[in-house]
């Protein structure tokens, strides 16, 4: 799975770029370093800290699609499409 993640501009948002049609909520936690271990991603969302479009989510696997925004650890993350790019910005 191809990802980036970048700070939007002038935004506290930031913009995490999936290639895939969803990623893992656990697995997006540990890719945007809201937490450091999927241990610690599990305990965070058990625990509730977690939000997906303003939802306390309490489920790990949960699949986060383009479009979804996932609060957590004072984050503030907006999953979208990456777009698509030529063989050159590889």
């Amino acid at each position: 799975m191809k990802l980036k993640l970048r700070p939007a501009e002038n935004s506290p948002l930031e913009i995490l770029d999936i290639r895939e049609d969803h990623i893992r909520l656990d697995a997006l936690l540990k890719f945007a370093v809201a937490a450091e271990t999927g241990g610690e991603a599990k305990q965070m969302i058990q625990d509730g800290e977690v939000t997906v479009n303003r939802e306390i989510c309490v489920q790990r696997g949960r699949k986060i699609r383009p479009g979804d925004i996932v609060r957590a650890a004072g984050r503030v993350l907006a999953v979208r499409t990456r777009p698509e790019t030529s063989h050159a910005d590889r």
